[in-house]
């Protein structure tokens, strides 16, 4: 099991529309077994929300991967939708319009012989949200850790 691990990419993903909707920036941190780092940080040719951003940064991430031959990985996102919807839970109302995208998303993720994603809280995605914003031509977000108060 350890040695799986071992061999497992990591994905950190994260998108962004300005306004929301808008132009979308697509980020992500791409760490291989070995601990080397790639990223990935790209602006879309089309608008549209936060929610398609994330969706469309995970695809570009996992195309990515599949390029690097990868076979199992683990995803992080600060996108609990996203998270929830390709976990084989489904929220109280999906998102119709995103449908095909979250079907793009879960056939490449059962490409790979293990893919497991994982919420993690916007503070600890901020490297990805870097990326995103940074393909707009934004600066990083300053986030508030936890406990704290932003100003």
């Amino acid at each position: 099991m350890a040695e799986e691990a071992a061999a497992s990419w990591l994905i950190h993903c994260d998108g962004s529309a300005l306004p929301n909707p808008g132009r979308m920036g697509l980020g992500a941190l791409l760490i291989a077994p070995d601990g080397s780092r790639h990223t990935l940080s790209m602006a879309t040719h089309t608008t549209g929300c936060n929610n398609e951003a994330e969706l469309r940064a995970l695809i570009a991430a996992l195309q990515a991967l599949q390029q690097h031959g990868a076979r199992s990985l683990l995803v992080r996102s600060d996108s609990s939708i996203l998270v929830e919807q390709l976990d084989g839970v489904k929220p109280a109302k999906p998102i119709a319009r995103l449908s095909a995208l979250f079907d793009e998303a879960r056939a490449l993720l059962q490409s790979f012989e293990q893919a497991r994603l994982q919420w993690i809280p916007q503070h600890r995605n901020g490297e990805a949200d870097a990326l995103a914003r940074a393909a707009l031509g934004l600066a990083p977000r300053a986030l508030a850790k936890p406990g704290r108060r932003a100003r």
